[in-house]
């Protein structure tokens, strides 16, 4: 019998330079923004696209000409506008906070979220509340500002999410670490609704591991 296709919808955090990604990535890539946006999933596209699976990863507006819930409808206008179902929501970083907000907004357009070394909020949080409370000054973070969809707070209702398989893929070398340590204690309060992964590879294993955050995301998310 053959295999239906998956639908993955992949959100990137915050606009990484490109001088940054190709430090990550041993590459030498430009753009005309000097920003990568969703250019930080090229690497794991080809690796998703196989079985026939589709495949958006846009860039999201402008962190300083945007906020958190025009990120959140950006989204949800991808998969209301390509008529999307049975959609895994892929969030990275602070788009980690993105997918909480399209998937409580459309549960019965979701078929599982997927959370790579990203913010897990509780409702009333931001992302900048996250950082704070794994001991961390946001503004330590090199090149972090406190725009607004970082210092927004998220309102949903969890229960929404309820039932709605959650998978969190956390790098341990990440210089996160301190954020993701507090997703992995509310993963840890509620094991049954999460399965909970590593990867021994920094923050962004879309440049130092590819193949490998790939497969990890097809294996726990493909056909369900």
């Amino acid at each position: 019998m053959k295999a239906q296709a998956s639908t993955y919808v992949l959100v990137h955090g915050g606009n990484m330079s490109t001088e940054t990604w190709n430090k990550l990535a041993k590459s030498n890539i430009h753009t005309p923004d000097g920003k990568m946006g969703g250019r930080i999933w090229d690497p794991i596209i080809p690796f998703l696209q196989t079985y026939n699976n589709q495949v958006f990863a846009p860039t999201l507006k402008d962190e300083h000409q945007s906020n958190l819930t025009e990120h959140i409808e950006e989204i949800s206008t991808i998969i209301t506008g390509n008529h999307l179902e049975n959609v895994v929501l892929v969030g990275h970083s602070y788009g980690g906070m993105v997918i909480t907000g399209v998937a409580t907004m459309m549960p019965d357009k979701i078929s599982s979220l997927v959370y790579v070394d990203a913010a897990l909020p509780d409702p009333g949080q931001s992302l900048f509340d996250l950082i704070a409370l794994g001991g961390r000054d946001p503004l330590s973070f090199a090149g972090l500002e406190p725009a607004p969809p970082y210092v927004e707070k998220l309102e949903f209702n969890p229960q929404v999410l309820n039932g709605l398989p959650k998978i969190y893929i956390l790098c341990t070398e990440s210089e996160f670490v301190t954020v993701t340590h507090v997703a992995r204690e509310k993963i840890a309060s509620h094991p049954k609704e999460w399965t909970y992964l590593e990867l021994p590879t920094s923050h962004v294993p879309m440049a130092s591991m590819p193949e490998q955050i790939s497969q990890l995301i097809l294996e726990n998310t493909a056909n369900r």
